[in-house]
């Protein structure tokens, strides 16, 4: 459970338009800003990835099968 702030948020009435352009607007800056960060974001989950650990008895899921069409 959270406790409660010590200092209580005002609240604000805003209007269904008001809402829908702040709520765009927090939409187009965490959209600009992983656009800008995503090599970093994705070298962060890359190196607190486990790695294998070459068991040969675990399976590999997701290996890449050679297709049985003849198309490669």
């Amino acid at each position: 459970m959270m406790p409660e702030p010590r200092n209580p948020l005002p609240t604000y009435a805003a209007s269904d338009e008001a809402a829908a352009y702040i709520a765009q607007a927090l939409m187009d800056l965490a959209l600009q800003f992983e656009a800008t960060h995503f090599a970093q974001i994705r070298r962060h989950y890359q190196a607190i990835a486990p790695t294998p650990d070459g068991d040969p008895r675990q399976l590999d899921l997701f290996a890449k099968q050679p297709r049985s069409d003849g198309c490669g």
